[in-house]
């Protein structure tokens, strides 16, 4: 018995000794496929495989407003097998949303990384009769409860765009949560709902082909990826109006210093790239953002309170 117990623990030891990584690492993504965000998220997980020296596997964990896939990296190991690329939604909105979450938006996990900031943009179906922004107003105003716009997820920073839309504006439009991006926007296509507070991301290439039509951008700059589209200020006037996504990588709470800086360090180099970091604008980035994990800690501990102003003069409530 005792040699067996040995051998066990000399095993144990070896495995624990073996370098990170030593197999595949999960990124989970809280959103569906084919969104903004899950095309940012792969966009980073695959390109990190090469220089960690291992598969990066995508694990899309969409519903509850990022909910679902937040608390299940929060209750992952604490190995850096499990990651997730997370927005402003899973830690800096649903804190205020929901009166009570399954997790800590920072005591449950481990800073990895910023990666990076993204614009909100209104798009509408090409046949909205609508042609800008004060034509919308207008229309909102003569017909309260009866336009309809989509978001990618109750509570989301999508969802919040068009709250704070309706609240400073003084309009009443309804809200049209679906399970992600992706369908979203599908449906604004076909003109099943006529707005979509999308992700540049989420909308270029719909934008481009001419799918849908852009209004204005939530950012009080415009988008670099849509620079012909005025910001929500220049299109109708709405100082103080702006929303906006940003992004990183966390991993649960406990994390090896080791094995963060080593993350971290990837990411940084991958980032400070100037070609993967085009990559990234290209997809809807306004910024790339790479920085230690105590800065994004800090960034996050600044943003909270900020949104948690938005949620409340929004009047959104997840419960």
């Amino acid at each position: 018995m005792k040699l067996i117990a040995l051998v066990a623990a000399l095993v144990s030891s070896l495995a624990f000794a073996q370098p990170y990584p030593s197999k595949p690492v999960k990124m989970v993504i809280p959103w569906p496929p084919g969104g903004g965000n899950d095309i940012l998220g792969r966009m980073l997980a695959d390109a990190l495989g090469g220089p960690l020296g291992q598969t990066m596997v995508v694990d899309n964990r969409g519903g509850a407003n990022g909910l679902i896939g937040a608390e299940a990296v929060a209750r992952s190991p604490a190995d850096g097998y499990t990651i997730m690329f997370h927005s402003v939604t899973t830690h800096l909105i649903n804190a205020s949303f929901y009166s009570k979450i399954a997790y800590d938006t920072l005591g449950d996990f481990s800073p990895v990384s910023l990666i990076g900031e993204a614009a909100h943009v209104l798009v509408v179906t090409p046949s909205f009769p609508a042609k800008s922004v004060k034509e919308l107003v207008a229309m909102a105003k003569e017909q309260p409860g009866k336009i309809s716009y989509a978001s990618f997820g109750a509570g989301s920073s999508s969802h919040l765009s068009g709250a704070l839309f309706d609240s400073m504006l003084g309009v009443k439009m309804v809200h049209v949560p679906y399970k992600g991006s992706g369908p979203a926007m599908t449906d604004t296509m076909a003109g099943h709902v006529p707005l979509f507070f999308s992700t540049v991301a989420g909308a270029l290439g719909s934008i481009k082909s001419g799918k849908v039509r852009p209004l204005a951008v939530t950012t009080g700059m415009r988008s670099k990826l849509l620079p012909e589209v005025p910001t929500m200020d220049e299109a109708a006037g709405i100082r103080g109006y702006e929303t906006s996504v940003m992004y990183g990588v966390w991993a649960p709470a406990k994390t090896p210093e080791a094995v963060v800086g080593r993350l971290n360090g990837e990411i940084v180099k991958l980032l400070r790239d100037p070609k993967f970091a085009q990559v990234m604008e290209e997809r809807g980035l306004d910024s790339v953002t790479p920085g230690t994990p105590g800065e994004m800690e800090t960034y996050l501990k600044g943003q909270l309170p900020k949104w948690g102003r938005m949620v409340k003069e929004s009047g959104a409530r997840g419960d």
